[in-house]
């Protein structure tokens, strides 16, 4: 019965094709919408996570003051090297750190200029930011030592600045003084704050400190522990440490700050699933539309047949049977709905994705529960339609004209 009662169905929906899609599209433009959206949103939190690892591995980020951001260091006295020498003798969960000094400045390269970020460091600035050489070298230990004036640029600078010339071997001034270029970095695009990471020039830190800041102050210290699972307990080790020597009394707030790269992921995913969630929520709400939209139409169905019930409650048709035939058919009109919706929500999702350059995560459990919710909506809002054509008398359905 169940089977005959599904083909009544499917006859009744090929009778009125151009009605019954109209009355789908609810449903299919809810369903596409929703499904879309959190797809998309799972892509970007997939980015957001791959943009801050490209940061560094089991990254810790240590700066003067209380906050990170402009005016954060003012007030806080900055790092010695000293304090980097103490955290690698004595936190031994440290894997390396990089002592750091950052300038905003003006580069030049024959009669092209650019304004970028020059970085002091040392060679484990390349190792705890993840970074890899296109081409050239690192800083011997002789460079390191003697603060010579090599650098390594990104790959903007290097656009900027030589164009499709090979820089290796070219000379760029930076502040009064020349520079030879020994290394290009490869390239690593926007990061998670939408900044260009391959804007950069890192040289060797005493020659910033020498050349540039003119100071032995150190602005940040970039530091990559040895495990993951121990990047909190390596916090702690290196906040005491820092406190001690920083003199900071036990009523005294630190006059520093640790960032675990961990927040950033996870701060920022908080805020990207929580718009997904909005967004999604918003496009459900064409979902009740288009069940309204299927009542509808299943009301003036039963109108339209209601000397077709008549016969067959007559003829001996049950109550439940005509109630069970009505109901299939809603399911099936928001069933197909459903079906339609997720195969326009994945052409869209993986175009809008590739667009928008979000990686394509394509996520089983809301294409199942986006389906099983627009079934649920032929249930809901296609019951009351069949419970009124199985209450009809048949006397008075025949009847009617």
């Amino acid at each position: 019965m169940l089977w005959s009662t599904l083909l009544l169905a499917l006859r009744e929906i090929r009778r009125n094709v151009l009605r019954s899609f109209l009355t789908m599209l609810g449903i299919v433009i809810g369903v596409a919408a929703v499904i879309t959206m959190v797809t998309l949103g799972k892509g970007a939190t997939q980015a957001i996570a791959d943009q801050v690892s490209s940061l560094g591995s089991n990254l810790l980020i240590v700066r003067p003051g209380q906050r990170l951001g402009p005016g954060a260091t003012s007030a806080a006295p900055p790092f010695k090297m000293a304090d980097v020498i103490a955290i690698q003798e004595q936190v031994p969960l440290v894997r390396s750190i990089a002592p750091t000094v950052t300038r905003g400045m003006t580069i030049v390269a024959g009669a092209r200029n650019w304004s970028t970020t020059v970085t002091g460091s040392t060679n484990a600035w390349f190792g705890t930011g993840n970074w890899q050489l296109a081409a050239g070298r690192e800083f011997s230990e002789a460079e390191e030592r003697g603060g010579q004036a090599v650098c390594v640029i990104g790959e903007t600078v290097r656009r900027e600045l030589f164009g499709g010339q090979d820089p290796l071997g070219l000379s760029i001034r930076v502040k009064g003084f020349s520079c030879e270029v020994i290394g290009l970095l490869v390239s690593k695009g926007q990061s998670a704050f939408g900044s260009d990471q391959d804007d950069t020039v890192v040289m060797p830190l005493k020659t910033a400190q020498r050349r540039i800041t003119g100071s032995q102050d150190i602005s940040a210290l970039r530091i990559s522990v040895q495990d993951e699972a121990a990047i909190d307990q390596a916090k702690r080790q290196i906040t005491l440490l820092l406190r001690e020597r920083r003199n900071i009394t036990d009523n005294e707030d630190d006059n520093f700050s640790v960032l675990d790269t961990r927040q950033i992921t996870e701060t920022l995913s908080s805020t990207t699933k929580v718009m997904t969630t909005l967004l999604g929520a918003v496009a459900a709400v064409s979902l009740l539309v288009g069940g309204i939209g299927i009542m509808n139409i299943m009301l003036v169905s039963v109108t339209e047949r209601t000397r077709e019930i008549g016969i067959r409650l007559a003829i001996g048709a049950l109550e439940r049977e005509v109630l069970l035939q009505f109901l299939i058919e809603a399911v099936v009109l928001s069933s197909l709905g459903g079906i339609i919706g997720i195969m326009l929500a994945t052409a869209a999702s993986i175009g809008l994705a590739a667009v928008m350059q979000l990686p394509y995560l394509f996520d089983p459990a809301i294409n199942l529960l986006s389906f099983l919710f627009s079934a649920a909506i032929g249930v809901l809002f296609g019951y009351f339609p069949a419970r009124r054509a199985a209450q009809l008398d048949p006397i008075d359905a025949l009847r009617h004209e």
